[in-house]
């Protein structure tokens, strides 16, 4: 049983963190936790994972719980400008929520608004809500996903964030078969300093990635 390199900065310096029957890599460059490739789900057993989801658009506590990434766009970006929900699922409850406050709103979803073209154009800002902890290569995505968008735009991103070994072996959120990756405070602030980003995280959950504006 081996690991990869680590999926978010491509580096070999990592430690091996048995858990459960499963093995996992501490990153030591970016403090990346990711599961070794052999444990992976192949794309129709996730699937049927979110096929198994009642994320409700109109559910009250949902749009509560999205609201703790889509909040910070409310704040800092005026409609009506454009945005992308990335992984908006079956129930694109932020995609709506997003429509409604008068914003210009694209959702993407590998599974489920598979449109490649999306991620061809620019927008003011992009979301991911539960997401990132899914993808097999989030340095390749979360890179394709800064590319898309504008001088001065946000990068939402929404995930609960690792704290310690100790508590990763313990964690709840790890017992979720699909979720295969696991950021710590210094990946995001490894990311921002990869990306030329400023980073603030208003919430343990969320991280926000600003892009420089264009100097006249």
């Amino acid at each position: 049983m081996e690991l990869c390199l680590c999926p978010l900065c491509g580096g070999d310096r990592h430690y091996a963190l048995p858990v459960a029957c499963k093995l996992y890599g501490r990153c030591l460059d970016c403090a990346l936790v990711f599961m070794a490739p052999v444990h992976r789900l192949d794309d129709a057993g996730e699937k049927a994972v979110y096929d198994g989801h009642h994320n409700e658009v109109d559910d009250p506590r949902y749009r509560a719980f999205l609201m703790r990434a889509f909040g910070q766009v409310l704040a800092q970006i005026p409609a009506p400008a454009s945005g992308l929900d990335f992984g908006c699922g079956p129930g694109p409850a932020l995609l709506a929520m997003g429509r409604e406050s008068g914003y210009q709103m694209a959702g993407y979803d590998k599974f489920y608004a598979d449109d490649p073209a999306l991620l061809t154009r620019q927008y003011d800002f992009i979301t991911s809500t539960e997401v990132i902890e899914h993808l097999a290569e989030p340095g390749a995505v979360l890179m394709q996903l800064w590319d898309c968008l504008k001088p001065g735009g946000l990068l939402v991103l929404q995930t609960q964030r690792v704290l310690s070994d100790e508590r990763f072996r313990h964690w709840r959120y790890r017992h979720d078969p699909t979720h295969i990756v696991f950021f710590a405070d210094a990946s995001f602030h490894w990311l921002a300093q990869r990306l030329g980003a400023q980073l603030s995280l208003p919430h343990p959950d969320v991280a926000v990635l600003a892009k420089a504006r264009i100097q006249p």
